[in-house]
C-alpha cells in the first residue's frame, strides 16, 4: 500500500469516528499519523538523483510574490497588467506550463511576481505537477490566491486545503508552544494558560507516535492538536495570503460588495482594469517593506536609491541597515542620526537596536581613529621624531 492510499484510509477512518471526549485521543493519534505520512510524501524518493525539472527561478528584487489559483482565472493576464511581461493567455485551461517571472516597480522598490501554472484538486499528492508549483510558492514572501468571482466559494477552501496539506499556513501566526528534544529525563509538560483542546495524556500519546520519549513541552496559549503537530514537525511555513477575486465585471454589485468585505480580500477586474492600484497598495502593506534613505555628513539626503529592509528578510533595525550596506560597518559605528516617523525628535541619536520605519533618513557617524601617541602637543607621551639623527630633516638657517 502506497503513502497516498494510507492517508486516504486514515482520513476515511477519521470521517467514520464520532467526535467526543472518548475518541479525542484516538483522533489525535490519527492526525499525527497523517502528518507523518504527508511529510514522507514531500521527501524526494530514495535513489533519485534529485535533479528533476522544477519551476524555481532566481530571486530578484526586494520581495517575491507568487500567483496561485485554478486554471483560467486570470493569473497570466494579471501578471501582464502589473509587470508588462508577456505571459500567454488563452481561452483554454493550462495555457501556462512553467513559471514566468515579472518585475513590479512600485514605491522605488522592485517586487518579483511569479505566474505559476494552475493547480487542481489533489495537487498536494502530485497531480498536475502541483507539488512543484507549491514548492515555488513556499519560497515567496506573500501568496496571491487568484479566484474567479463568478465561481463558487468552494474553490477557496479547496486551494487552502491543498496548501495546508504540504505545510503552508495562510494568514496564521506560529503557535506559542515551546518544544525541545532531550536525551534523557522523560517528558516535561507545562502550561502557562488554561488548555481546553488538549491535555497531558493526549500530548504524551502524540509524542509517542513520533517516538519521542524525552522532551520539554511548554504551552503559552490555548493551542489545538494540529498546532502541537505543526510544532513537532517543525517544517511549517507561515505566510500572508491575499485572496484576489478576478472577473467582478460579470457579477452583480451586491456580490462584489459581499466579496470585498471579506477579510484579506481584494476584488479586481483585469478585463476592465478595475481596482489594480488597490491590489498593489494592499500587497505593499502586507509585505511590510521599509525604505531607508542615506544622508552623508554635511550633504542633502539621497532620495533616489533607498535601502529596502523587511522583517522577513533580515530585520529592520539600524544594525540590519548597516549590515545591508557592508558587513564590516557595524564595528565602526559610533552612533546614528535618524529623521522620520521612528524618531521622537529630529535628529535623534540612536544605537544599533533602534527599529527603523518606512521613509526614515539615516546618517551614520563612525568612530574616529585613535592616535598611537597618547595626549596632544607638548603632553605627548613620546616623540614622533625619527629614531636616527641622520634621518631628521635639517631646518633652514634662521635669517638674521
Amino acid at each position: 500500500m502506497g503513502i497516498i492510499e494510507k492517508i486516504k484510509e486514515i482520513e476515511a477512518e477519521m470521517a467514520r469516528t464520532q467526535k467526543n471526549k472518548a475518541t479525542e485521543y484516538h483522533l489525535g493519534q490519527l492526525k499525527a499519523k497523517i502528518a507523518k505520512l504527508r511529510t514522507q510524501l514531500l521527501e524526494p524518493p530514495k535513489g533519485s538523483s534529485g535533479a528533476g525539472e522544477g519551476f524555481e527561478v532566481t530571486k530578484y528584487g526586494h520581495g517575491r510574490v507568487a500567483l496561485i489559483g485554478f486554471p483560467s482565472v486570470g493569473k497570466s493576464t494579471l501578471l501582464t497588467m502589473l509587470t508588462g511581461t508577456h505571459s500567454e493567455a488563452a481561452s483554454y485551461e493550462f495555457t501556462t506550463l512553467t513559471c514566468i517571472p515579472g518585475i513590479i516597480h512600485y514605491n522605488d522598490t522592485k517586487i518579483q511576481l511569479l505566474d505559476l501554472p494552475g493547480i487542481i484538486e489533489g495537487a498536494s499528492e502530485g497531480k498536475g505537477r502541483g507539488r512543484q508549483v507549491i514548492a515555488v510558492s513556499k519560497s515567496s514572501d506573500i501568496v496571491l490566491m487568484v479566484l474567479d468571482a463568478s465561481k463558487s466559494e468552494g474553490h477557496r477552501q479547496i486551494l487552502t486545503k491543498e496548501l495546508e496539506a504540504v505545510g503552508l499556513r495562510l494568514n496564521k501566526r506560529p503557535p506559542q508552544i515551546y518544544f525541545k528534544r532531550k536525551k534523557t529525563g522523560g517528558i516535561s509538560f507545562n502550561s502557562t494558560a488554561p488548555l481546553t483542546h488538549v491535555d497531558e495524556k493526549l500530548c504524551y500519546q502524540i509524542l509517542h507516535e513520533y517516538k519521542i520519549h524525552n522532551a520539554e513541552l511548554l504551552f503559552r496559549e490555548d493551542a489545538t492538536v494540529d498546532d502541537l503537530i505543526d510544532v513537532i514537525e517543525g517544517n511549517r511555513k507561515y505566510m500572508k495570503c491575499i485572496y484576489v477575486y478576478n472577473k467582478i465585471d460579470v457579477i452583480g454589485i451586491d456580490d462584489v460588495d459581499k466579496l470585498a468585505r471579506q477579510p484579506n480580500s481584494v476584488v479586481i477586474s483585469c478585463n476592465l482594469k478595475l481596482n489594480l492600484d488597490r491590489l498593489l497598495a494592499r500587497m505593499w502593506e502586507d509585505m511590510g517593506l521599509v525604505r531607508v534613505y542615506t544622508k552623508p555628513q554635511g550633504q542633502q539626503p539621497d532620495f533616489t536609491d533607498p535601502v529596502v529592509l523587511s522583517t522577513d528578510r533580515g530585520g529592520c533595525t539600524v544594525e540590519d541597515f548597516c549590515n545591508h550596506i557592508h558587513r564590516s560597518l557595524v564595528k565602526d559605528v559610533k552612533y546614528v542620526l535618524v529623521w522620520g516617523t521612528s524618531a521622537r525628535h529630529y535628529p535623534q541619536h540612536c544605537g544599533l537596536s533602534h527599529v527603523l520605519q518606512d521613509e526614515d533618513v539615516v546618517q551614520i557617524v563612525k568612530k574616529k581613529e585613535k592616535d598611537d601617541g597618547g595626549g596632544r602637543g607638548r603632553f605627548k607621551s613620546h616623540s614622533t621624531a625619527p629614531a636616527r639623527i641622520s634621518d631628521r630633516e635639517k631646518k633652514a638657517p634662521l635669517k638674521t
